[in-house]
């Protein structure tokens, strides 16, 4: 991962200090510790009337040409969920709506470090699917038919969605 080197707002240079038990980023001309978070995301966890999981192919990095979640990062201005269906939509055409909350994991990015992801349920969607630009193919899968999954906090949705509802 690469290391911020200067400040967002003057351009100082960094430096690092121990402020509040960690080292952290520090900008000496702003007199501010620059606090490095999680990168907001959220996935969907989309199933049919036969209990089939929707998946999309990714065709970025990381781990592009696998299977994941439709799902993305949370633009400023956005609420999670908002970010959810319109990720929905772009990958995969279809407009949902979210029926509920299903958890909150973190994945590990060599370029974010720690991305945090919001995921949830939707069994009310409309469209047809036509993938978007991130992603190469979409498609429905039975939960035994289900291949390699990009990202393990997309598997623990499925995984939960599957110990409640069962197959």
């Amino acid at each position: 991962m690469r290391e911020k080197t200067n400040c967002n707002y003057c351009g100082e240079k960094l430096t690092r200090k121990l402020l509040e038990d960690r080292a952290r980023l520090f900008c000496e001309k702003c007199n501010e510790p620059i606090y490095e978070n999680p990168v907001p995301a959220t996935c969907l966890v989309t199933i049919d009337d036969k209990k089939r999981v929707l998946l999309v192919k990714r065709n970025v990095e990381p781990k592009a040409g696998f299977w994941c979640l439709p799902g993305g990062f949370i633009e400023l201005g956005e609420n999670p969920e908002e970010a959810a269906l319109r990720e929905l939509e772009e990958e995969t055409g279809l407009k949902g709506k979210i029926e509920m909350l299903l958890g909150v994991s973190s994945n590990q990015n060599k370029q974010y470090n720690t991305v945090l992801i919001v995921g949830y349920l939707v069994r009310n969607y409309s469209g047809i699917i036509c993938t978007g630009y991130d992603a190469s193919d979409a498609a429905w899968f039975y939960h035994k038919d289900i291949p390699e999954i990009a990202f393990q906090s997309h598997t623990q949705f499925i995984r939960m969605f599957y110990a409640v509802y069962g197959e």
